[in-house]
């Protein structure tokens, strides 16, 4: 090779590496300023959504994560329209790519859309007691993709996220107060003044029922064997069962000290004689 062809390559390489550096460099700088951009945005969108009232903190890191891969790959395309790439072309890929993962995972992808809503809108928090899906219990754990709740017997279920954005949801611990109803029957031949005033001192006696709303004590119904009075108590949420529990067993003692009937269902049968037909 004479002196002629290596000038030749030199200046050939030189203008290669003068060309396609200038690329490089660019591309490296794009780099660095759309890492710290999406750093930046991530932080940003992440105090933005801190300021918002109620908002779980998984959701926000899941959303503020988002955001920062979002701006990433659009430093990824700008990188590569540097160097020629027919981005249009790289898109169109990679969307046709992204619809057919989505048509794969879309049951995935439904319990992870159903997970940001019951995040954002929550209709249930962690500790509440609720009956959704045909599924008791306290929610122990709110993820993006399922639910995690306790039985009352303690036995844990997991929960797909959509079942539960699918269907409607009681929230027994949403509210402070709660009513509790009981049920009681007396015999036809009891006195109900005297029901009323027993049942009307065994919750006056009960510091954990509300005297605001009223206690109210009613007769519901004539039954086919008693007389039934509704009892309605109202309390604290947490105290609830334990009122359920108390007050039904000492409505039992106190009817029976005071010999009140709480009758079992029955019939009376009348015998009519054939000779007294005949008369």
């Amino acid at each position: 090779m004479d002196q002629e062809q290596i000038t030749e390559t030199i200046n050939h390489v030189a203008e290669l590496v003068t060309a396609y550096g200038l690329q490089v460099v660019g591309a490296v700088v794009i780099l660095i300023v759309g890492w710290v951009a999406a750093g930046w945005a991530s932080s940003a969108a992440n105090k933005g959504l801190g300021k918002i009232r109620g908002m779980d903190e998984t959701l926000q890191h899941f959303l503020s994560t988002l955001v920062r891969y979002l701006v990433i790959a659009v430093t990824v395309v700008m990188v590569l329209e540097r160097f020629g790439v027919q981005t249009a072309s790289l898109i169109a890929v990679l969307g046709a790519a992204g619809l057919a993962i989505g048509l794969a995972l879309q049951g995935t992808l439904s319990n992870l859309a159903a997970g940001v809503m019951l995040l954002f809108f929550r209709p249930f928090k962690i500790g509440d007691f609720v009956d959704a899906a045909g599924i008791s219990g306290t929610v122990k754990v709110i993820s993006l993709f399922t639910t995690e709740m306790a039985t009352p017997d303690n036995v844990k279920i997991i929960v797909p996220n959509k079942q539960l954005w699918d269907t409607s949801i009681k929230n027994f611990s949403a509210n402070p107060t709660r009513r509790v109803d009981f049920l009681l029957g007396v015999g036809y031949g009891d006195d109900i003044d005297k029901a009323f005033k027993v049942i009307k001192d065994i919750v006056d006696a009960d510091s954990r029922c509300h005297k605001e709303p009223e206690p109210q004590i009613v007769v519901g119904n004539l039954g086919e064997s008693s007389v039934d009075i509704i009892v309605r108590v109202w309390c604290d949420a947490g105290d609830y069962w334990g009122i359920k529990f108390d007050l039904t067993k000492a409505f039992k003692q106190t009817f029976d000290k005071e010999g009140i009937e709480i009758p079992f269902p029955q019939r009376v049968v009348h015998m009519v004689s054939e000779g007294a037909n005949d008369a």
